[in-house]
């Protein structure tokens, strides 16, 4: 596990970008989502191969570290939550600045991971 900045409670600690790493933190913080998680590990694995390139697993590294960032800290997964939660709002103007904010937790939550 890596060191981080302090963003309050943290679930776990950030884990290092490894697939078990990942696997392990996500079992923790969101375990509704591994089967998810193997189901695009095995497809970008299979892209990899396909493209002889490593681009596909390495885009999987930072999606899934990306999403355990949010989930790991209530503070990203509230926002996170109330974002997807009001995009579909009935007023346009809402759903735009959920939209907004919506990239605003995921830019956050992968600027973190990418150190």
């Amino acid at each position: 596990m890596s060191t981080q900045a302090d963003h309050g409670h943290e679930l776990v600690p950030r884990p290092e970008q490894t697939p078990d790493a990942l696997r392990a933190a996500l079992a923790v913080v969101a375990p509704g989502r591994l089967a998810e998680m193997q189901r695009t590990k095995d497809e970008a694995f299979a892209k990899a191969v396909e493209w002889q390139s490593l681009s596909p697993v390495r885009s999987w590294v930072l999606a899934w570290a990306r999403d355990i960032e949010i989930a790991r800290r209530p503070d990203l997964a509230t926002r996170h939550a109330r974002a997807k939660r009001l995009l579909e709002h009935g007023d346009e103007a809402t759903a735009r600045e959920a939209l907004t904010e919506l990239g605003a937790v995921l830019d956050e939550a992968l600027k973190a991971v990418q150190g």
